[in-house]
């Protein structure tokens, strides 16, 4: 069996701006870009309409179309590029051991980019409506929405974070809390409770995301206590209940936190097993965006090869 010198798992921005880097520095990179998101590689990207904030594109593009674009870089400086998953992992020996459904491969380094997933809602619309009027990143979308009303769903730091924020944009923002207190540290509840624009509806549940066919329009909502259903009018709505990230087949095999995130060290992306690096989502729940994705992407690859080039 062959031995790769380089294994590349996850096609987000971190995984193809990993494979640019290491194929230009003759790695010979193989990537498994993933079935991830009902068949979908490239990753979070791939359920964002718009890209504004990325340098470099000024009229900005759609999310798929940037990660075509990072695709074909990574083609251009021949990467080899499987459309598998990877499903399990032996970190223990050496060279390492990937297992796809049906093919084993060995491997001198690897670096990991599977990313992480919002936790959606999983009622009738949502899926429907991602990318025209639902979104789980007010960062990445709240532009979109100008002088709209909005609907933010959590009751934590980061759906008191993301209603703050998007209020820079939104006429209105109504937080649909299920319970009637909220989770979010006291400065976070403080901040939002002193925010003109920022309302709350407490004990209340989404049971369907409504929509014109190419929009969503609003949300039915539940009171969890009087089971009392309405409707609610929005332009947009935004999920903020958490992420998940994309690391069961790596529990027990290298070190993750509490959250299920990797651990790398200080300022470089090594984990806690020699020659594996990680990059992207899966080590960052804080920032989250593409082009800190990129950044680390590109980290990881440099430091593979230095780990590489110290073996030889």
């Amino acid at each position: 069996m062959d031995i790769q010198n380089l294994i590349i798992i996850g096609s987000g921005p971190a995984g193809y701006t990993a494979a640019i880097y290491a194929a230009r520095a003759e790695l010979k990179p193989l990537l498994f870009e993933g079935r991830q998101l009902g068949g979908q590689p490239g990753g979070q990207l791939m359920l964002t309409t718009e890209v504004e904030n990325y340098p470099g594109f000024p009229e900005g593009l759609t999310g798929p179309e940037m990660m075509a674009n990072f695709k074909k870089q990574a083609e251009r400086f021949n990467t080899e590029i499987v459309s598998d998953d990877i499903v399990e992992v032996d970190f223990s020996v050496r060279p390492f051991i990937l297992k796809t459904e049906n093919k084993e491969y060995k491997a001198n380094s690897v670096i990991i980019c599977t990313g992480a997933q919002a936790v959606w809602l999983g009622v009738e619309g949502e899926q429907k409506y991602q990318g025209a009027g639902v979104s789980a990143c007010a960062t990445c979308d709240g532009f979109f929405f100008k002088d709209q009303e909005i609907i933010v769903v959590g009751g934590g730091d980061s759906a008191m974070e993301e209603a703050n924020f998007l209020t820079k944009f939104a006429s209105k923002v109504t937080i649909l809390v299920r319970r009637d207190e909220l989770k979010a540290s006291k400065i976070m509840q403080r901040r939002s409770m002193d925010n003109a624009k920022i309302s709350f509806l407490w004990n209340t549940e989404v049971q369907e995301v409504l929509g014109d066919g190419n929009r969503m329009t609003g949300v039915k909502i539940i009171n969890n206590q009087t089971k009392e259903t309405s409707e609610l009018n929005a332009g947009g709505l935004f999920v903020a209940i958490g992420h998940k990230p994309n690391s069961d087949i790596f529990k027990g095999k290298i070190d993750l936190d509490e959250k299920g995130y990797i651990v790398v060290g200080q300022g470089n992306t090594k984990t806690s097993v020699e020659g594996i690096f990680a990059g992207g989502d899966i080590i960052d729940y804080i920032y989250r965006q593409a082009v800190t994705a990129a950044g680390t992407g590109c980290m990881a690859a440099l430091d593979a090869e230095r780990y590489l080039s110290s073996k030889e």
